[in-house]
């Protein structure tokens, strides 16, 4: 493995993995990709293979095929008896990698894809899933913390799977040994330029009191990033006859399991009290803002809490917020394609001595920043193989020259692949000078876990 500290400026991570039987390996760029509410980013990588084994007389007809497959998973893997099956595919999408399926549409690779190819050479093969907004986003249920390890249990939630896999048809069964699966998440970044700001006002008439007790609280934006601290703008005037001696502020989670009837589990993920200015008597008032920020790092022993979807070995924060389709009206149907509903609020408590308390709650978005545009994520068009025969190099004219000998392995007709256009015309791919430095990438397994005594059909993988 490359050193990510080295002095090469342009080191790109990407993530391999390979089939038990040795004969694909799959690579892509990211294992977390971003809605954006309107559009998502696309899920891109590369597969490559042995050509030796698709050589055989025996597997002339196999092919290779990726699938992303997002569920919903309710149970553990052991109560799936009698046919009960605790887990709901959202989506399931596969398409062929290998060979590739129609050579007169145009290429879209992204400039990862590019330069992966170039690197890894003529036995890879490019994959990319274009998700339509309106899936949910990875979310899991924090366990409990004396849930024992042993148990094999995997948390409830939504996950994203990706696939690659060899097989005579997309429908066959998938086999492991000549399977690759790998976990990946999906995130969510909501724009604050059009949230309002959260804003609400109270007013409570206590008995045997001429006159009211007001209550106003807001808060500076509508949306917040995972790890920014909340302010809480408070005002009160109190002309009761009763006594304010206390504040609290909470930030409150809610999620919606969606697939059961009125399920909603409410938690308590940040909280303080404060005395300061208080009491506050008859005709006394107070203006005061206070910080809030909720974190999962405070949270950690609290069952059942809504948690953005969690790779193997990488930490992760609490859930982001469902953000619903607009346009589209809200009904049951559209929160259980979700499967898990998250939303937030802040809620205010003033405690009032010798009367009912008074309390406010503001809703707002909690979500992830918007990322670092990659240029290695920008899209490249490349035209159909079909009409590929007259590219040439501009710094090298070949049209004289005999044709080249296909290396063995690659089919001696007259159809040209993507590898013949980057090889032949990646002078005009912007790849930041860096596509000649053969150590730009820096190659990181995904783990696999195999529990000691078990067999290859037990293993867990990340």
């Amino acid at each position: 493995m490359f050193d990510v500290t080295s002095s090469k400026a342009f080191l790109h991570q990407v993530f391999k993995k390979t089939s038990p039987n040795t004969k694909i390996t799959v690579y892509v760029g990211k294992r977390d990709f971003v809605d954006h509410v309107t559009e998502v980013d696309p899920l891109d990588g590369v597969i490559l293979i042995d050509p030796e084994y698709f050589k055989k007389e025996a597997k002339k007809d196999r092919k290779v095929f990726a699938q992303i497959l997002v569920g919903f998973r309710y149970g553990r893997d052991d109560l799936d008896v009698l046919g009960l099956n605790y887990r709901r595919d959202l989506l399931d999408e596969r398409i062929q990698v290998y060979p590739p399926p129609d050579p007169s549409k145009p290429q879209i690779l992204t400039l990862l894809q590019v330069r992966l190819l170039k690197k890894l050479g003529r036995n890879a093969y490019p994959f990319t899933f274009s998700l339509k907004p309106g899936l949910p986003s990875s979310v899991s249920l924090q366990p409990s913390p004396n849930a024992s390890s042993q148990e094999g249990e995997k948390p409830c939630g939504v996950d994203f799977i990706l696939r690659c896999y060899v097989a005579k048809n997309k429908e066959d069964k998938i086999e492991k040994r000549n399977s690759v699966r790998l976990s990946v998440k999906k995130i969510t970044h909501a724009s604050d330029e059009h949230t309002q700001r959260p804003s609400i006002e109270l007013t409570k008439q206590y008995l045997l009191s001429s006159h009211p007790l007001t209550v106003e609280a807001n808060l500076d934006k509508g949306t917040y990033y995972h790890g920014e601290p909340i302010r809480v703008n408070v005002s009160i005037t109190n002309r009761s006859s009763k006594t304010i001696r206390k504040i609290r502020v909470s930030v409150r989670q809610f999620a919606a399991i969606c697939l059961f009837a009125n399920s909603e589990y409410k938690c308590t993920v940040a909280e303080l009290e404060s005395s300061e200015g208080l009491p506050i008597g008859t005709g006394g008032s107070l203006q005061k803002s206070y910080e809030i920020t909720p974190l999962l790092k405070d949270n950690r022993n609290k069952k059942g809490l809504a948690l953005d979807g969690q790779i193997k070995h990488e930490d992760t924060c609490l859930a982001s917020s469902t953000i619903l389709p607009s346009g589209v009206e809200d009904s049951r149907e559209l929160r259980e394609s979700f499967g898990i509903v998250v939303h937030y609020s802040v809620k205010v408590r003033c405690i009032v001595n010798l009367g009912s308390d008074l309390t406010l709650e503001l809703p707002f978005t909690l979500t992830h920043p918007k990322p670092k545009e990659r240029v290695i994520s920008q899209v490249i068009t490349l035209p159909p193989r079909s009409s590929l025969s007259s590219i040439t190099d501009p710094k090298d004219d070949k049209s004289k020259a005999p044709p080249e000998a296909k290396p063995e392995g690659i089919p001696a007709d007259d159809t040209v692949s993507v590898h013949d256009v980057i090889d032949h015309n990646l002078i005009t791919f912007d790849t930041d000078d860096a596509t000649n430095d053969q150590d730009d990438f820096v190659f990181e397994e995904f783990v696999r876990l195999r529990v000691t005594g078990m067999d290859d059909n037990n293993e867990t993988e990340a």
